[in-house]
């Protein structure tokens, strides 16, 4: 994907890249969070700030993969919070998702992080479900 000079070019025009964050509990079944590491490896390459501390997921909810539209626009609702927004200040932002579906984790994602005063807010994917 980064071999390919169009997407390369048009990442290097943001700022920070931040991936859709998961529970903790998540987190500690898993053993990781995917978007993490994709976004950390485009940052590297890419030469991007990596904001890992700015959006947090603060509930434990049902998978996203298991409800339908209108379950998933309900069930995400509430779910992320804004820390050290002002880091995010002025800046060009790239939201990191592995996979979109309807579009809610990554809308209620950017509802939250258009509360700091961001220049952009863009959506990354490497799929679409």
């Amino acid at each position: 994907m980064l071999k390919n000079e169009k997407i390369f070019q048009n990442l290097k025009c943001y700022d920070t890249i931040i991936p859709v964050p998961i529970s903790k509990k998540r987190l500690n079944e898993r053993g990781y969070n995917q978007s993490y590491l994709i976004s950390n490896e485009i940052a590297k390459k890419v030469g991007l700030c990596l904001e890992r501390n700015c959006l947090i997921k603060t509930k434990n909810i049902i998978e996203q993969s298991k409800l339908n539209k209108e379950q998933r626009e309900q069930n995400i609702q509430g779910v992320y919070k804004l820390k050290n927004k002002k880091r995010l200040d002025n800046k060009k932002i790239i939201l990191f998702d592995d996979i979109y579906t309807t579009g809610s984790t990554v809308n209620e994602c950017c509802k939250i992080l258009k509360q700091a005063k961001t220049k952009e807010i863009a959506v990354f994917t490497l799929a679409k479900d």
